[in-house]
């Protein structure tokens, strides 16, 4: 492992990953790779998740290439070193934000969505300059081994490594010193990680999870509302980070609710939902098993089969849920969906508060205000109103989580961001030197005065330039006793020359 983290610091350290040409055909490269063996790509995602070609495209393939194709487009703005305000001392100097690569970077990244949750950060370590280590998980085993052989074809092989194993090698990849590590799954296995990195006082970026509520109010479209929270709850069999874990409603819209899911189950999946092709499997035994045993106690409204052999579970609707049964503990990560009954929108605010905070909220009603108040009385990761997943999908907005649900956030330029130190940069003249005798010993009441003056006193644009003018008119008479001799002079010369000028034409 140490081998393989110093091959990369060597690499980085040659200064290759800077130039924005180099980054922009890395990412070139990396684009090639994913058009060019989509089929194997789409097959190492099926053979792990048991996922149809057309549902691994749309999942992954799909997201991978905007996200490389937005990133090329605005990586040379990006880089650009930004400028930055100046006050009354700095008026005269340059001052801006450059963004740097931090260096060597390991991205962990998770099995429910092997490809893409691997190299949406390597898009955007890659636009920041950094040398990475990937290491896939080792659940998604064979997407894993594709990205370890696939890669190495198409970006830099001394920057750019796959190191693929279990436990122990992650254990031991840990133990390395790095400049950032990024790191997509359980909680609990983010607290390993930040333990870890703060030995070497790395800082993290922790795509964690949790519980994501969605509230449903009653003034909204029912048959709109379930149709989307089916969607985003069975999609990957329930195997999403941000699908809805679990509705709060009326009680007297748990009924409705339960049935229009059924039929949209049905109208997604067919009459045998295990025979679709659409509808996939747990990623293996073990969380097959800790699934099925958090339906223990409950009241099952539709669904609850399962096949061991498979690893198969049918699409669930729990009702009823007592909020202290395992259910409602730890996040579910498969396709249960329990219904909490609460009296109306303030008992859902306070039982989202009284939780951690999840990585997505999700509120569907008509009612604006409601939508804004929900948002404004609770915190989460994200938000998306009237549907579910979707804020995932625009690039433009930092996912991530907030407390127990996550650190940091990424896509896009907040990748870009992540993986960059924003180093500050001031650029000032040796000359002018009279001016820097404010800060000079020794110090005075008239020297405090004046930095009061400058760094203290806040201008708008009119008053600013008010006193720019007044401080540029004081400077020109100064100015003007002090060379009044030499300026009398030239001033005469200038009269004496422009009047001979003058004569010359009249005698012609």
């Amino acid at each position: 492992m140490e081998h393989q983290v110093q091959r990369a610091r060597a690499a980085f350290r040659t200064g290759r990953t800077r130039p924005l040409q180099f980054r922009l055909q890395q990412l070139q490269a990396l684009r090639r790779m994913v058009q060019e063996r989509e089929t194997d790509i789409l097959a190492a995602i099926g053979a792990d998740l048991r996922k149809s070609e057309f549902n691994a495209y749309s999942q992954e393939i799909i997201n991978t290439l905007g996200e490389i194709d937005h990133v090329l487009e605005k990586l040379p703005e990006w880089i650009t070193p930004m400028p930055a305000e100046k006050n009354l001392l700095t008026i005269l100097d340059e001052a801006y934000i450059h963004s740097e690569p931090l260096g060597v970077v390991l991205v962990i990244g998770a099995w429910n969505y092997p490809f893409v949750l691997n190299i949406h950060p390597l898009i955007g370590a890659i636009a920041a300059g950094n040398a990475v280590i990937i290491k896939p998980s080792e659940l998604s085993e064979n997407t894993a081994k594709i990205l370890a052989k696939l890669l190495p074809q198409y970006i830099d092989q001394d920057l750019y490594i796959v190191i693929n194993g279990g436990v122990k090698e992650t254990t031991e990849l840990l133990k390395q010193r790095f400049d950032h590590i990024f790191y997509t799954g359980s909680t609990a296995v983010g607290k390993i990680i930040m333990e870890a990195a703060a030995k070497h006082l790395t800082p993290v970026t922790l795509e964690l999870g949790g519980k994501s509520p969605c509230y449903i109010d009653k003034d909204c479209d029912l048959d709109i509302a379930c149709r989307r929270i089916t969607w985003g709850k069975y999609m990957n069999c329930g195997q999403t980070c941000i699908a809805p874990d679990y509705i709060l409603c009326e009680p007297s819209l748990q009924n409705q609710i339960v049935q229009k899911i059924k039929e949209t189950v049905k109208e997604f999946y067919g009459e045998n939902v295990k025979e679709s092709p659409d509808y996939e499997r747990i990623i293996n035994l073990r969380h097959f098993k800790r699934i099925v045993n958090l339906l223990e106690g409950q009241k099952i409204a539709y669904g609850g089969e399962t096949d061991e052999t498979t690893c198969y579970i049918a699409p669930t609707i729990l009702t009823d849920v007592d909020p202290e049964t395992k259910v409602m503990q730890e996040e579910i990560f498969g396709p249960l969906l329990p219904i909490v009954p609460v009296k109306n929108a303030d008992e859902a605010i306070k039982f989202i508060n009284d939780r951690e905070k999840p990585l997505a909220f999700y509120v569907f009603s008509h009612n604006k205000k409601l939508i804004k108040r929900m948002i404004d009385e609770t915190s989460s990761g994200g938000v998306t109103g009237n549907d579910v997943i979707m804020h995932f999908t625009l690039n433009s907005l930092p996912f991530g989580g907030v407390g127990a649900s996550g650190i940091g956030a990424y896509h896009g330029k907040h990748t870009f961001h992540t993986f960059s130190h924003h180093r500050s940069c001031l650029l000032k003249t040796l000359k002018r030197e009279g001016v820097n005798k404010l800060r000079y010993p020794p110090n005075s009441q008239s020297k405090v005065d004046w930095a009061k003056l400058f760094l203290l006193k806040r201008f708008n644009k009119g008053k600013l330039g008010l006193l720019l003018l007044t401080f540029l008119g004081i400077l020109a008479a100064v100015l003007i006793k002090k060379y009044q001799a030499v300026i009398r002079r030239k001033a005469l010369l200038i009269f004496l020359v422009v009047h001979r000028l003058h004569w010359s034409r009249k005698q012609w």
